[in-house]
Formats: structure tokens, sequence, C-alpha cells
């Protein structure tokens, strides 16, 4: 089911966060584009909900009623890294974005990234999972602000495996994402003393897995590893259950799953499996109200997903620091400001940002309910373990960031 809000899709959209009738001086104007997958395999885990979860911190950021004006534009990479970078090229040369929120896309992050920087802009995201944005492809103009495939790789695959899940096998979205998740997966699996017996690729955005989860059921595994996301996930769960794979005593070990993958799966079918997230919508007090907030202005009022969140908290600090300097033009001095102020929202609570630009957060180990224990509409899933911050993402010790001071 594709989420919607009630502005209506368009690729492209101007929201203002001014008041009627208000004058703004020239250098009050900051402008945000929401660059996300708008119509593919992972259009419900960010696309227009993103743009709602932007639209909703320009509205509470409280820069309309100190003289500013907030534009905030939208458009569909198409998951297509020569499209997400031409679109993002085409707003800093012409004026239409000081800042890119969300992107979704491995592939397209790590292009997004360098022309940010070639224009001393600011890309804030929410949705690309690989770690090399906070490692080797880390720059001062960037903060990677949810979670990624360290985190991802340091929660569930460090629990399956040390749970008796020793020995792998992964079906792997073939682009950035999926190899940097299977990457990081492979090596919390081999540092808890377990191994890994293969792997099989398959393409974005596919609905056939019978292949590869043929491979994965014969190599006689313990676990099966997903390093994809969306409908990509959400298609290989329901394949899988329609293979037995579960029945015959391997497990499934969704690395990446969001809220909305739940939804489109269904309890019956996702019932039991563990995933790892930093944000979940009945969390805490804060992520209630957060869900609330979003879901009044959603279509059937579905819930956020992680990413929307994301979009949301990096959203509302990236305003704070833009108006203490009292300008958006330069890009890294504006991250060097978020990076100094701590950050607080209702989302995720108090945290901060690292120097290699790592947004700092616990991770939870949460585990999807059975249609029993679903009280109401949205409750999925229940708490396993908390990880905390210091422990969630990778340490700074071992960070590949030429930015981190050794």
């Amino acid at each position: 089911m594709k989420q919607a809000i009630s502005l209506g899709v368009a690729l492209t959209c101007l929201a203002s966060a001014a008041f009627g009738g208000a004058a703004f001086a020239a250098d009050k104007v900051v402008k945000v584009g929401v660059l996300t997958d708008g119509s593919g395999p992972y259009a419900d885990v960010g696309g227009v909900g993103s743009q709602l979860a932007a639209q909703l911190a320009i509205d509470e950021s409280g820069l309309a009623a100190k003289g500013w004006k907030v534009e905030l534009i939208y458009a569909d990479h198409l998951n297509k890294v020569d499209v997400g970078a031409s679109l993002a090229r085409e707003w800093f040369d012409q004026g239409k974005a000081d800042v890119i929120v969300d992107t979704l896309n491995s592939g397209v992050a790590l292009a997004v990234s360098q022309i940010v920087k070639d224009k001393n802009k600011v890309f804030l995201n929410s949705g690309a999972a690989t770690s090399d944005l906070t490692g080797k492809a880390c720059t001062p103009n960037q903060i990677h602000w949810t979670y990624d495939t360290y985190a991802l790789a340091n929660g569930t695959g460090k629990a399956l495996t040390k749970a008796g899940g020793d020995s792998w096998y992964f079906i792997t979205a073939d682009y950035a994402f999926g190899k940097a998740l299977e990457r990081d997966t492979s090596a919390v699996v081999k540092a808890n003393g377990g191994q890994v017996l293969g792997d099989v690729m398959a393409p974005l955005n596919n609905a056939d897995f019978s292949s590869q989860l043929l491979q994965a059921q014969s190599s006689k595994a313990k676990v099966i590893g997903l390093a994809n996301a969306g409908a990509d996930s959400a298609n290989a769960i329901k394949q899988a259950a329609e293979f037995g794979v579960t029945q015959s005593g391997q497990k499934l070990a969704a690395l990446l799953i969001f809220l909305s993958d739940i939804h489109s799966i269904g309890l019956n079918v996702a019932q039991g499996l563990e995933f790892t997230a930093t944000y979940y919508w009945d969390l805490n007090d804060g992520a209630r109200a957060f869900a609330e907030k979003f879901a009044k202005k959603s279509r059937n009022a579905a819930k956020p997903t992680m990413v929307q969140a994301g979009v949301y908290s990096a959203t509302l600090h990236y305003l704070k620091a833009v108006d203490a300097l009292g300008s958006p033009a330069d890009g890294a001095a504006v991250v060097a400001k978020m990076k100094a102020l701590p950050t607080d929202d209702d989302a995720f609570g108090k945290g901060s940002i690292r120097e290699d630009g790592r947004k700092i957060h616990p991770a939870y180990l949460l585990q999807v309910k059975t249609p029993a224990e679903s009280k109401y509409p949205w409750d999925y899933a229940k708490v396993v373990a908390t990880i905390p911050a210091e422990e969630a993402f990778r340490p700074l010790s071992q960070s590949e960031c030429p930015l981190v001071k050794k």
C-alpha cells in the first residue's frame, strides 16, 4: 500500500513555512530538497512520507516567526544513480536547494555525497544504509542520521549468531547497499564464531526470489540473511513462507525491514522475525507523539517508518543550526554547527553527532508480534533488547573517515 499525504503527490512541490503576507530578508531563505524513492521498492519507506516528515520539521522549527522563509522541494530519483546525481546538480546550480535529505538508495547517496561536497552544500542522509558514508566516503558536508549497515549487523547479525545461528547464507541486493550490509554482517558473524557458507545476488526491485531461495535452502545454512529492503524484503519473506523455509528448520534474518514492510507482509507471515531499528513509533512517549502528528496527515493514518522519522529529526536539527548561524550558505559551517549542538526531538530524544558525521542514538532489537499479541492498529513489534548509543555504531577507533583525528 503506497503511503500518500493529504497535500497530494507530485515530483516537485513547493511548500513554505511563511506566514501569509510576511516579508523576508533575502539572506533569510533556506531551501530543503527531499530526494527519495517516490515510485519504486522503497516508496513506502520514504517517498512522500519523507516529504511530510520534512514539512512537519519545518512547521515545528519556529523559523517563520523569526523572519525566515523555508521552502521545500521533492523529487523521485527512480533508484538510478545518474538521475539522482543530475537532480542534485540541478537543484544546487539553479539555487533550488541548500540541503538534500533522505536519498533511500546507497548508490544514489554516494554520488550525491560528492556533489554536495563539491558545491559546499549539506547532505542529511536518513534512508541510505551503507556505513561507508561515515567511513571512507565521509565528508565535512554530510551527516548519516538514522541507521547504517554496521548497526544492522551489530544488532540482528550478532543476536542471531549468538543464539545458535552460526552458519549463514545471504540473499543480497545487487548494489552498494546490499553488498555493504552483507559485508558488515559477515564480519559480525565471523567475529562471533559463525561462518558464511555463501551468497547469491538479486537485482533491485526483484519480483521472484524462487531461484535465490532454492540456493539458500540447499546451502543448509542455519540462517538465511536477507541483505535487501523495502518491497524486495517483503517479496522474499512472503515467498520464503510459501517455500516452507522456516518450517524446514532454517531461520530467516530480515537484516533491514521497516514498519511499512511488516504492514504489507502481515503478521501471519512476519510474526517472529527479529530486526534492528533506531526508531519504532510505539517505543516511548516521544516516538508516539511524533507518530501521532505524522499519522494525522498521512493517508490511512499510516505511522512513520524509521527513515521518515530520521528525515524529520535531521531536518529539524539542520534548521536549528541554520538559525544559529544566520545563513545556510556555507554548508560545511552548517554541518559543523550541527555537530556542536546537542540533538533533541520527539522521534529520537537526546543525542549527538560525531566528528565522522555519524548521528548517535540507541538501537533496538525488535521482534514482530503474533496476531494475538497485536492489540491496536500498527501494533507490530516488541523490544527484545536495547543497544546503547555508544555500542550501536562503528567505534571511532575503527573509522576510515579522514575527518577523524587518530
